[in-house]
């Protein structure tokens, strides 16, 4: 069942970063129960697409209702833990705002997933992804030389500098709150999360190693040996040398002469060999030729494909006839698994109520308060 076998979560519906860590609480074997509005939120798709909806049973309740509000209470004294992702203040005008709930379960965790955070001058304002990451400079360092910040997919923000922070929160304060029977709000901002993953770059930058200027350093495409470079057929290889001794396989493998790489001035002439040689195979060829070596040279690849050290780990699935990422990471004792599919607003409300322990669920049916479709 997971390493957090026992533990029960509510959640309560939102989109992007809150969804996606309350799956992985789920896959990481909590019981997580999504409340979701009457007829579901806003979505990228059908409802048995939504993935990051997988792993958790969905119960309906209209929250405009003060017996849904009633509802939700009553979860939360059964409860280990409670993720909402509103705008601030909007928990606490339902009437499920932390102190509301820290009354009813003092060793309750409160876990809250905003872009700004729940306080400061843009708490109020609305933002995305690309928002949180130019302010916490995190999107200003993408991007090649000369040119613009690059945009990229929303994994970098919402759920790395999101998700997964909110989930250490989570994590963090259930272990407090086990020892000492204390529960406590997590204040987990998109922004604070994007900033917190440059430290190593704010240490570097500091220190003099790393520059301001996109695109001039190691690990931004500024370093030859660290880039992208196009095939024959219109694809792409990924070149990681960093150490001598995998730069000396790259080139080995490679079979070309090149200028000195310690020498910056002739890095540009560096990247030139290296971006014509890579042009001259396939990246089928390239791949079978660099395959098992420490050159670190891979394939980029699309979303969801196939590959052989892929496929031996199990690292997608497919899954209801869904190819989808498996749970991640491993455990050797207490493993996860995917359990149950996406659901829609409702799929669960009359047998997830009742294993809540509430009883009066016909008369929140037939009052409007709760739904089961």
């Amino acid at each position: 069942m997971g390493p957090l076998e026992g533990v029960k979560v509510v959640e309560l519906a939102g989109i992007g970063p809150a969804p996606f860590a309350c799956m992985l609480l789920a896959e990481l074997g909590a019981d997580v129960l999504r409340i979701e509005r009457p007829g579901g939120g806003l979505a990228m798709g059908p409802p048995e697409l939504e993935l990051v909806n997988r792993g958790r049973r969905n119960v309906a309740l209209d929250l405009k209702n003060p017996a849904a509000i009633d509802v939700v209470r009553r979860l939360v004294a059964e409860a280990d833990v409670l993720v909402e992702g509103f705008r601030p203040g909007v928990a606490e005008r339902l009437g499920v705002g932390p102190d509301d709930c820290a009354a009813i379960n003092p060793r309750l965790v409160y876990g809250r997933m905003t872009g700004w955070g729940q306080d400061g001058p843009l708490a109020q304002s609305a933002g995305h992804d690309i928002d949180y990451l130019a302010l916490s400079g995190a999107l200003h360092m993408i991007g090649r030389a000369g040119g613009p910040p690059q945009v990229p997919a929303n994994i970098l923000g919402d759920f790395a500098g999101g998700s997964l922070y909110l989930v250490v929160g989570v994590l963090a304060a259930l272990h407090n709150a086990q020892r000492t029977g204390e529960g406590q709000v997590v204040d987990a901002a998109i922004v604070d999360g994007s900033a917190h993953l440059t430290t190593m770059l704010l240490g570097a930058l500091a220190g003099g190693s790393w520059k301001q200027e996109r695109g001039t350093n190691i690990l931004d495409t500024g370093a030859p040996f660290y880039d992208v470079y196009e095939t024959s057929d219109g694809q792409h290889m990924a070149v990681g040398a960093i150490e001598p001794q995998f730069y000396a396989e790259l080139i080995s493998k490679l079979g070309i002469e090149v200028p000195d790489r310690y020498d910056l001035a002739k890095w540009p002439e560096l990247h030139k060999v290296l971006a014509e040689t890579f042009r001259q195979r396939t990246q089928a060829e390239w791949t079978e030729l660099f395959d098992g070596s420490d050159a670190c040279v891979a394939p980029v690849l699309p979303l969801a494909a196939s590959h052989p050290h892929l496929n031996a780990r199990g690292t997608f699935v497919d899954k209801d006839g869904v190819r989808q990422a498996a749970p991640a990471p491993r455990f050797s004792r207490t493993p996860t698994t995917l359990d149950r599919p996406p659901a829609r607003a409702g799929e669960h409300t009359r047998e997830a109520l009742a294993d809540w322990g509430i009883t009066d669920i016909d008369g929140l049916l037939q009052a409007g308060a709760a739904v089961q479709i």
